[in-house]
């Protein structure tokens, strides 16, 4: 009789704990969000997060110049905005033709 109260309790407490881990937004990093945009100046660092299995929203966490750290909300004009021209920079630098620094170079028709 013990040992099926013992499973029947390890079975709830699996449960229990599978269940708290299925929570929407659990494991999320940005709990609330920031709707003003800081001055450009004051930013040392914007880290953009995607959405995982983990947490279903992207999420933009800024550090400024004294170290205080807080989310954007991602909804904003002006972090769209932010976002279009940090996603342009990186293709822009991603699709450059690499240099030849060798110096012969042959070509094939």
């Amino acid at each position: 009789m013990s040992c099926i109260i013992k499973v029947t309790l390890l079975l709830a407490v699996v449960v229990c704990i599978s269940a708290t881990q299925m929570e929407e937004g659990q494991h999320c990093l940005c709990q609330r969000v920031r709707n003003q945009f800081p001055r450009k100046t004051e930013i040392k660092d914007i880290q953009i997060y995607p959405a995982t299995a983990f947490c279903d929203k992207v999420e933009i966490v800024v550090t400024m110049n004294k170290g205080l750290r807080f989310c954007l909300n991602p909804k904003l004009k002006a972090v769209k905005r932010l976002m279009n021209n940090i996603l342009k920079q990186r293709s822009s630098t991603t699709n450059r033709p690499t240099e030849v620094t060798s110096t012969q170079v042959t070509a094939t028709v």
